[in-house]
């Protein structure tokens, strides 16, 4: 196995420091302090333009390594015939402490535990600010009129880890007002990622076949205390949530916003390195592909008149690897809305 199929794949080790930090950095400020996160874009997106109609925002998988995921993204835009004149690529950097010791980063440098920034947890310096309030962050920045007169679609995209973090956002984040306010159409895309946020208790039953065909239960909590906590459902939200409206009001919402789910087809291995297989995870299914399967069949039950605007793919062949996602046919349309 190469070490770019182990980048790809994302079976390496994620608890060590970062190859390369990005160099453009942008600025989050909340009730609770302010810092700045790195981030790679492919133009000085903070400047005017008049000529950007399309915004990427890609969120890097558990290894954090943002240049990997902006080249992705480059990639990925040449073959939907994108270009940097009219398509803006932003990968934000979650780091952990450790990435900020080694690189000797400025004291303003958010930073979090090696994974807690998935979850949408708070920073673990220098103040207590979500990964969630960073795309908050991005998202106000290009809601800006003068900053970007043309835009009319923001997509946020993740891979694995950074799947993660695009769904549970799908789910909490406050409002799309800023955006809906200039007419600008937001997207989520979430591929591959280990788990979903459930609404309620109930979770597949038996095989991934049975999943699929419609049957579920309630989850015996005793089998596993934390099966319905955040991230996997609505207990004990985390900080930026605290606050937020109920159950069914976020249910609501997130029915209501376009969220495309990719599933590689060979991303079925229950023994995968980078899987989760806590009691939580391994409650809505044996592997990616079944866990993916069985929370769209989940969402359409308890939406029967239908989720016109959630969508789910299998992409046959493809297995952990966000290369092959992103460079499908539906990859390419759920970043960059080629056939779409």
């Amino acid at each position: 196995m190469t070490q770019s199929f182990i980048t790809d794949d994302e079976r390496a080790p994620n608890e060590h420091p970062v190859a390369v930090v990005a160099s453009r950095h942008l600025s989050v400020t909340t009730r609770a302090g302010s810092g700045t996160v790195p981030v790679f874009s492919n133009g000085d997106w903070l400047a005017p333009t008049r000529d950007v109609q399309r915004a990427v925002i890609l969120i890097h998988g558990r290894l954090r390594n943002g240049d990997t995921y902006f080249e992705l993204a480059q990639r990925s835009c040449s073959l939907a015939g994108g270009s940097a004149a009219d398509t803006l690529l932003i990968v934000p950097q979650f780091l952990a402490t450790a990435d900020v010791d080694a690189h000797e980063l400025p004291p303003s440098t958010l930073h979090w535990d090696w994974t807690s920034w998935m979850a949408g947890e708070n920073a673990e310096g220098p103040a207590p600010i979500s990964s969630f309030d960073v795309l908050d962050a991005i998202v106000d920045t290009l809601a800006s009129r003068e900053q970007f007169a043309s835009l009319a679609e923001v997509v946020i995209a993740g891979h694995s880890g950074g799947a993660q973090v695009v769904q549970r956002y799908a789910v909490v984040a406050r409002d799309e007002a800023s955006l809906a306010a200039r007419g600008i159409a937001l997207r989520y895309v979430v591929a591959n990622p280990s788990s979903y946020v459930y609404f309620d208790a109930m979770r597949p039953v038996g095989s991934v076949a049975s999943a699929v065909s419609g049957e579920f239960a309630a989850f015996d909590r005793a089998r596993c205390p934390s099966f319905n906590r955040w991230k996997y459902g609505l207990e004990d939200l985390p900080a930026y949530s605290r606050d937020a409206a109920s159950a069914a009001t976020l249910e609501a919402r997130y029915a209501q916003r376009d969220v495309t789910v990719l599933l590689g087809g060979a991303d079925c291995d229950p023994q995968h390195p980078a899987l989760d297989r806590s009691c939580a995870a391994l409650a809505q299914g044996e592997h990616r592909v079944g866990r993916g399967l069985a929370y769209a069949r989940y969402m359409a039950l308890r939406h029967p008149e239908g989720l016109a605007r959630h969508r789910t793919y299998v992409i046959d062949g493809v297995g952990h690897d966000a290369k092959g996602i992103f460079g499908s046919a539906q990859g390419l349309a759920a970043l960059f809305g080629t056939g779409l």
